[in-house]
């Protein structure tokens, strides 16, 4: 049989797998420690070479998923310093097929692959054929439209997680003067993105807020369990998630028209998943506008599949060749 070899690179690791057609075999997945490669001075290339030698394998094809963007055929991830390109690729795996994704556009050609066991519906509504979004919520955020099928399928990146966060009334506003000085005080550019909110470092920025503690160091994970104790601070920093997420969705949904249905993918959205229906997401967004829109169209789902990156990878070049 004829396979490829697939990665999916996050922040921390690297999930590697080999996949026969648009079909990512099972038990091929294997994952590894940026940092381990990253301080003896080896990236991207060497995990692949190394998964292909224990494996024993050859492959035709190898797509790559980068968290980080993607410009005329290159890949950097700026926090590990790897640069990924073609001919890395090819030194690598010896493969004459090659494919480097943004891992959000990876994830979007997942999408009509993935089990229906692992898409957790969260906001009730038509699907009709059209376009699809994709909206990444973890380390960082982001989102994607996503048009036709095969290989017609287009996935344009884009860094809309850097968007100002929308503010509709006073605490909303009191909420982007904190972020901005709390970034402010660490040196950063001071600039509240949807990002600082809407991520793992977000819900702690809103914890923060909402505790009225400008030095808190409370973690994402640290929130959910006081979430989860039922702790009031906890709460309200979780509303004011819901809220701001689903005005979010609702401006995107109004940007791109995604009558196909929205996805979201990534840690936050599967923590916050449980969650989504006690905190009012559908009422934030099927919240009435000018045009009647929310009220009556799309839904959102959210996909519970930690491999769907490496699913896409496959959808992709599988479509590709045809």
């Amino acid at each position: 049989m004829t396979l490829s070899i697939l990665a999916d690179i996050g922040g921390t690791n690297t999930r590697v797998a080999l996949a026969e057609g648009a079909r990512v075999l099972p038990g091929s997945i294997a994952r590894y420690s940026n940092t381990d490669y990253a301080s003896r001075g080896q990236d991207i290339a060497d995990i692949l070479a190394d998964y292909l030698q224990t494996a024993g394998q050859t492959v035709s094809g190898v797509c790559v998923a980068a968290a980080g963007p993607v410009q005329h055929g290159m890949a950097t991830m700026t926090n590990l310093n790897w640069v990924m390109d073609a001919d890395k690729l090819h030194g690598a795996t010896q493969a004459n097929r090659i494919a480097i994704l943004n891992d959000l556009q990876a994830q979007g050609h997942a999408l009509d692959h993935i089990a229906a066991a692992n898409l957790r519906p969260v906001i009730s509504g038509p699907k009709a054929p059209g376009a699809m979004l994709v909206v990444g919520l973890g380390t960082g955020v982001n989102a994607a439209p996503v048009h036709g099928t095969g290989a017609a399928r287009l996935v344009p990146p884009s860094e809309c997680g850097h968007v100002t966060m929308p503010v509709r009334g006073d605490e909303d506003l009191a909420l982007m003067r904190f972020v901005e000085a709390r970034l402010a005080r660490r040196g950063e550019v001071a600039h509240c993105g949807v990002e600082e909110v809407l991520s793992g470092r977000g819900l702690a920025n809103l914890f923060a807020f909402a505790a009225a503690d400008a030095g808190s160091t409370t973690t994402s994970a640290q929130v959910f369990a006081a979430l989860d104790a039922g702790d009031a601070t906890a709460c309200h920093a979780a509303q004011i998630y819901t809220r701001i997420l689903g005005q979010t969705l609702a401006d995107l949904a109004l940007i791109h028209l995604p009558y196909g249905g929205i996805f979201l993918i990534g840690g936050m959205a599967r923590a916050m998943a449980p969650h989504f229906a006690a905190l009012g997401l559908t009422q934030s967004f099927r919240e009435p506008r000018r045009v009647d829109l929310l009220e009556t169209a799309f839904s959102v789902t959210v996909v519970e599949d930690d491999f769907a990156a490496l699913t896409g990878c496959a959808a992709y070049l599988a479509a590709q060749t045809g």
